[in-house]
């Protein structure tokens, strides 16, 4: 296989809407309910943690699946390269998924989260830990994303180095992560981002 169509199939992959299929599958649109983010979080807040939890489960495995099976499947030198340019494309299709005609979907943690178990398992679980942390501290999921999307590149830095093509690309996933949650950051400084437990309907999501 040529390696572009795997970078199409990576993007398809990754433009796969499954917190919208989720909340159509109960009469629900989540772009209408919550944050109207189409990702776990708000999932989980709408829908309830079961169809929550199966959301980010498929938004991970879009993630994690292109970078492990596609590799194998295309003739051209260098697959670990070409490994990062699939992770790359399934975010990218997560983010701008071509099925809602390129409008903004989730903001890539849960699928960005697979894309780095798959290239790097080990930062990534630093990068979750992170996560898992700052949540037990906070109950805020906004700021447990964004603690994992400033540890990721860290962890990559010290695993793979600096030259390393993956750490530019962490670097870039987590600056992009921190960016789309601009404005939980902006709750966060005020105290009005929801915790985990509260009713936080109609309020902004995180992943």
């Amino acid at each position: 296989m040529h390696p572009a169509l795997g970078v199409l199939l990576a993007y398809l992959a990754g433009s796969i809407p499954f917190a919208l299929l989720a909340g159509k599958a109960r009469g629900i649109d989540l772009r209408e309910h919550g944050s109207g983010n189409l990702g776990a979080t708000n999932a989980v807040r709408v829908l309830g943690p079961t169809a929550g939890g199966m959301v980010y489960l498929g938004d991970t495995l879009k993630g994690l699946l292109p970078v492990l099976v596609l590799p194998q499947m295309i003739n051209a030198p260098r697959p670990d390269l070409w490994a990062i340019a699939f992770g790359v494309a399934a975010v990218a299709g997560h983010v701008f998924p071509i099925f809602l005609m390129g409008k903004r979907a989730g903001k890539g943690v849960a699928t960005g989260g697979g894309v780095f178990f798959g290239l790097a398992w080990l930062a990534a679980l630093v990068a979750l830990g992170a996560f898992v942390i700052t949540l037990g501290l906070t109950r805020i999921v906004s700021a447990s994303s964004i603690a994992a999307a400033i540890v990721l590149p860290i962890a990559v830095l010290a695993w793979r180095g600096a030259t390393d093509p993956l750490f530019v690309v962490s670097l870039a996933i987590g600056l992009f992560v921190v960016f789309a949650h601009r404005s939980n950051i902006a709750r966060l400084r005020r105290g009005e981002e929801p915790r985990i437990g509260r009713n936080s309907r109609n309020k902004a999501g995180a992943t």
